[in-house]
């Protein structure tokens, strides 16, 4: 378990930042080289390699050299992770929320019954 938190701590630290996001969105549509990868960002080959790397120890890509030639792809079983924790994550707040809103409800109907008069009042009221 305690595995599996640490290399989600590394999936999220690499997709904190927006350069390898963008990455991880342009490699969704298939594989690239490096240099098809680094045309859109105003940056030397030097530091977009910076980014692949975090994306590799991540787990989140995966590359391959043939010649001058690196090709990246992803590894869409590390993003299962994350969604995993994601929907772990959702199920728990949904539950607080469906509690919370079970108390509001509660709340309403206490306050309700407080302000309607009694049957009791009414009636001496009414003499």
């Amino acid at each position: 378990m305690a595995n599996q938190l640490s290399r989600l701590d590394h999936v999220f630290a690499a997709l904190a930042d927006p350069t390898r996001r963008a990455i991880v969105m342009r490699l969704c549509a298939g594989e690239a080289s490096v240099g098809e990868l680094a045309v859109p960002f105003d940056m030397a080959l030097p530091s977009f390699m910076k980014h692949i790397h975090v994306l590799e120890a991540s787990g989140l890509v995966q590359s391959e050299k043939s010649g001058r030639v690196r090709t990246c792809r992803l590894s869409p079983d590390t993003l299962v992770g994350a969604e995993d924790w994601f929907q772990q994550q959702r199920a728990i707040w949904e539950a607080r929320l469906d509690r919370f809103e079970a108390y509001v409800m509660k709340l309403k109907k206490e306050r309700a019954a407080a302000k309607r008069p009694s049957r009791t009042t009414k009636k001496k009221g009414s003499e």
